[in-house]
């Protein structure tokens, strides 16, 4: 019997790469007061209001990961993707985020850019550790899922025995709680929540010459605590506070939400342009 054969064409497409990105954004979190606000920052900005943002509005957790899984596939018309990779969220996250990862692999840093968002390492409050126990920290990032900029957020960051022990089975509560490293550097008369925190120094809806008066206030927080923590390093501190972030070994590491309008509007239009390029350019 005369054996079947196959033909096979090489039409030189790239079926791994998706070169039909729009100006999308999504963000990919769990919780919804980092998610509100990255959204409303990103909407806020002039540079980015043809945009289109994409994020879970699931109120508990059990449905913002559905919600996550569900939206894995339609990231690969993104051009810029906002991971969230705080340690106590990221075990529910992470099958999720390796099938975006995975769809996207092709076109990041090219076609597309990831931005990071998460607290620190755990060992960062040990005693005797420094800026150095960041590097490890940021190169296994770096391996799983290719930041263009990483964003160390001080609010997302729990020393560990501020974080309440659960078991697998329990309902998960992100803690909204104000870490107690940063608690008397608000001068706040009510209550303090993550929630409340975020939203004064967003300054939704306020004139531009508030929202930098909020923004001179957070980095000077930043700032002082830092500097606290980190008595010996205030050269690379003052980098950590600046746009360009400060590098340590082969990594960088930015303030969020220092510059983050900035970083996401720079990404996007660099999304742009690599996708127009010509064939033979060489996009970086």
């Amino acid at each position: 019997m005369e054996e079947d054969t196959y033909h096979l064409i090489d039409n030189k497409i790239d079926v791994l790469s998706h070169p039909w990105r729009r100006d999308q954004i999504h963000i990919l979190t769990v919780d919804p007061i980092l998610g509100t606000d990255v959204q409303e920052r990103i909407e806020e900005d002039e540079r980015l209001r043809g945009c289109t943002v994409i994020r879970p509005h699931a109120t508990n957790i059990r449905d913002a990961v559905e919600e996550v899984e569900r939206m894995a596939k339609d990231t690969v018309v993104s051009r810029l993707l906002i991971f969230d990779l705080r340690r106590v969220t990221l075990a529910k996250l992470r099958r999720p985020f390796n099938a975006i990862v995975g769809y996207n692999r092709r076109d990041f840093n090219k076609l597309c850019y990831s931005v990071c968002i998460a607290d620190g390492p755990v060992p960062l409050f040990f005693d005797g550790n420094g800026l150095e126990v960041f590097v490890p920290y940021l190169s296994s990032h770096r391996v799983d899922y290719y930041p263009a900029v990483f964003f160390y957020d001080p609010f997302l960051h729990y020393e560990p025995n501020e974080l309440e022990t659960r078991a697998v089975d329990d309902d998960f509560v992100i803690p909204d709680t104000i870490p107690r490293r940063l608690v008397h550097y608000l001068h706040m008369k009510d209550s303090l929540n993550v929630d409340r925190v975020r939203r004064f120094f967003r300054a939704k809806d306020k004139d531009e010459e508030t929202k930098r008066k909020r923004l001179r206030m957070l980095r000077r927080l930043y700032k002082r605590q830092l500097n606290a923590q980190f008595p010996d390093r205030k050269e690379e501190l003052r980098r950590w506070l600046s746009r360009n972030g400060v590098r340590l070994a082969t990594e960088k590491m930015n303030l969020y939400p220092l510059f983050f309008e900035d970083w996401v509007s720079r990404l996007m239009r660099k999304a742009r342009e690599n996708a127009s390029a010509k064939p033979d350019d060489s996009p970086q």
